[in-house]
């Protein structure tokens, strides 16, 4: 049996990853570090509460655990906040990375580390894994400098890059595009959409699986995880109005110029999945595809 650390285990990816590897608890011992309460609404594995910026009490609470794997998907995500807060940042997105491979190599565990298109900064667009980065935000210099930290460690190391996370778990702290839009559209309230920035939107299941996939095969390196086409998030929130048969046109496009956001975003990421297919065996599917698969999970989960 595999002992599995998440950290995060309250976000997204983190409950996500939860529930998937006790899918089979004969192959997995979960353990979930976060912050707080455990969020997560199972009671079927051990539950750390935990602030992991804590370097002494981080490191004993894995050595305690002795991990044969450390999936960490802890992060600051918000552009701007982390534009406006390096310390903190800099704390979460590269010390704590700093600490966990350090630990990973004195118990000889596999660190998979979550990164992002941020990474990048948006000219060419459709990115392979081998593409020199060039973040234009702080957040993607911060990812970068994660992603180092593992690049030059001898530990055996997984980077997944992802874009646009969605998806929805019991208790969650923070919305992503495809439950604001949805929101807003039916509350029946016009919203200002760009639409001269383009992603491929991660449906949170898929980065999951990638992750259980990165474990069972032993697989190292950095490998690019999203859907398969690259959308403008204007056609993004569209697909998400269609999807749940919302009105399309209460939704209105901006350019981001008209933003004045703190963080300068890419304007075009998306990634090639070629190593990702052919390495992982996996084969993400369209946004489109992957939204109405999403939306049989909210009514089935009656989310």
């Amino acid at each position: 049996m595999k002992k599995v650390i998440i950290t995060g285990s309250n976000g997204l990816l983190g409950q996500s990853l939860v529930n998937l590897l006790l899918q089979e608890k004969e192959k997995y011992q979960v353990f979930g570090f976060s912050r707080g309460k455990n969020r997560s609404g199972r009671g079927d594995y051990k539950y750390v509460s935990i602030d992991i910026t804590d370097e002494r009490n981080l490191k004993s609470s894995i050595k305690d655990i002795n991990p044969d794997f450390i999936i960490n998907t802890a992060a600051m995500t918000q552009v701007d906040d982390c534009e406006d807060n390096r310390g903190a940042c800099d704390l979460l997105n590269i010390d704590v990375v700093k600490w966990l491979s350090e630990t990973s190599k004195e118990l000889d565990a596999h660190l998979i580390h979550i990164s992002t298109d941020f990474i990048f900064d948006g000219i060419k667009g459709n990115y392979k894994e081998t593409d020199a980065a060039n973040p234009l935000s702080y957040y993607g210099e911060s990812k970068l400098k994660s992603e180092k930290v593992l690049v030059n460690s001898d530990i055996n190391y997984t980077i997944l890059r992802t874009i646009l996370v969605y998806g929805k778990v019991f208790d969650m702290s923070r919305n992503n595009i495809v439950l604001w839009v949805k929101e807003m559209l039916e509350k029946g309230k016009e919203i200002t959409i760009v639409d001269d920035q383009y992603r491929a939107p991660t449906y949170v299941e898929d980065l999951a699986l990638a992750c259980k996939i990165s474990m069972d095969k032993n697989a190292t390196g950095i490998f690019n995880i999203s859907s398969n086409q690259l959308l403008s998030i204007f056609e993004i929130a569209q697909q998400i109005a269609e999807t749940f048969c919302l009105d399309k046109s209460l939704i209105k496009p901006i350019s981001t110029s008209t933003l004045n956001q703190t963080a300068p975003r890419p304007a075009k990421t998306g990634f090639d999945l070629s190593k990702t297919n052919h390495v992982l065996n996996f084969y993400p599917k369209s946004f489109k595809e992957n939204l109405q698969r999403f939306k049989e999970v909210i009514m089935k989960n009656h989310f």
